[in-house]
């Protein structure tokens, strides 16, 4: 298949490219990048004489196809939650055109069979690239190492045992230190259980009000401190996921300005979102982090700003309607997040705290550099993953027209400004 898309603006700083042109698309790869029409007009009307689908980008952005590091497809297992055929639907329905699945599925992803199985699914029904994260420990129980170099050879991309933090620091230590031989990051689920200590919502006035246990900060900073210190000690590569304290934001700031090899993402929900929001007793603003104070949220708006947070990512957690109808307690924690992410984000744009520039490093960029992904981006030769984004386009957040299965979100109602008009992923074209 031959695609055109004319008129619009692209803009990929890995590239240098920011200015009006078109792009050329020929059996799912990028063919040609033209940022000055006038100078190819005579090649241009070829093309539109020949059988090639047009889509004209007129008054719209064209930018490499965003990559979230961090979503739970839910499959095997649990696929009444999700499965790698909605979740990867949900991906492009949100401009996403790849993502990286979370390894507490059932079973666990701890072996190189789980691996070969997301991997062969992804291939039969997903929309868009699937990569697969494999836990750091057996069944994440956190007390044998899983089998890291089998699953590597397989397709994993990063290890973790989201959900469930190594509270060992010696198994800690030695994932790290193995991780180095295939040059893959520990992402670490930061939170010292014992602090945690059956706390659902942020240990602070919310706590108190609705008369619910509470998560102290210190869960989370008391475990990046520790896992700073291992990969200062080890060399490896640590990767924080869902940073959601000011505390976290200063730790990581000053382990890179000491050169430690540590990088971070934060959640949507972390910087649109507070406390507050769980009032009422309202579960779908139950995750884990609990969502903070609105100096934490400054805090998380700053680090992104400065660099110190290098990844926007969804933390995508589905859930069953029946299993947030639950008491607050007992209702599980995760937010439906891919098809939210886009427009959330943008609104760093619109207010200031981000260039457009720097989202996309965020949300499609540091992602793939982190992840050792050479292949993306706008460049001629590389697969043609590519979301087209109207940046002044409000909508409202519906659930009950999400393509995830997941319709838990806070952000029932909220008017966003900004979608993904078009999303090409592997040459496929997906149009809202």
């Amino acid at each position: 298949m031959k695609i055109l898309i004319k008129n619009g603006h692209i803009i990929d700083p890995s590239q240098g490219l920011d200015g009006m042109g078109d792009i050329f698309i020929e059996n799912g790869k990028i063919k040609e990048i033209n940022m000055k029409r006038k100078a190819h007009d005579a090649k241009r009307k070829e093309l539109l004489k020949s059988s090639v689908r047009t889509i004209d980008a007129g008054g719209l952005f064209v930018m490499p196809g965003l990559i979230d590091m961090h979503v739970h497809l839910r499959e095997p297992g649990f696929e009444y939650k999700e499965t790698i055929k909605t979740g990867t639907g949900a991906a492009v329905h949100g401009g996403f055109t790849t993502v990286c699945c979370m390894p507490n599925t059932y079973p666990v992803h701890d072996n190189a069979s789980v691996t070969e199985f997301i991997i062969r699914r992804a291939a039969e029904e997903g929309s868009c690239t699937v990569l697969p994260i494999g836990a750091i420990t057996k069944g994440q129980k956190g007390e044998e190492l899983a089998e890291m170099g089998t699953m590597v050879k397989e397709g994993c991309i990063a290890f973790s045992d989201d959900g469930s933090p190594v509270m060992n620091s010696l198994i800690m230590r030695r994932a790290l230190e193995y991780s180095r031989t295939f040059e893959v990051p520990i992402i670490s689920h930061c939170e010292d259980i014992t602090l945690t200590d059956g706390g659902v919502v942020n240990e602070g006035l919310m706590s108190v009000t609705l008369g619910l246990k509470g998560i102290p900060a210190e869960s989370e900073e008391i475990m990046i401190y520790r896992d700073i210190a291992l990969a200062e000690l080890t060399g490896a590569r640590l990767h924080v996921a869902h940073v959601s304290t000011e505390g976290s934001v200063q730790l990581i700031r000053d382990a890179k300005n000491r050169g430690v090899r540590v990088t971070a993402e934060t959640c949507p929900h972390y910087f649109s979102l507070t406390e507050d929001a769980v009032s009422g007793y309202d579960t779908n603003a139950k995750v884990n982090p609990p969502l903070r104070t609105d100096i934490d949220r400054q805090a998380i708006k700053e680090g992104l700003r400065d660099g110190t947070i290098d990844v926007i990512a969804t933390d995508h957690a589905p859930h069953h309607a029946d299993e947030k109808l639950r008491e607050f307690d007992m209702a599980p924690s995760g937010i439906s997040g891919l098809e939210t992410a886009l427009g959330l984000s943008l609104g760093l744009v619109h207010e200031g705290v981000l260039t457009l520039k720097e989202l996309i490093e965020k949300m499609s960029l540091r992602p793939a550099r982190i992840l050792g992904l050479d292949d993306k981006g706008l460049k001629v030769g590389s697969v043609a993953d590519i979301v087209i984004v109207d940046l002044n386009r409000e909508w409202k957040v519906d659930p009950g027209e999400f393509v995830s299965k997941g319709r838990n979100t806070p952000f029932n109602g909220w008017i966003l400004k900004g979608m993904a008009a078009v999303t090409i992923s592997k040459g496929r074209i997906y149009e809202q």
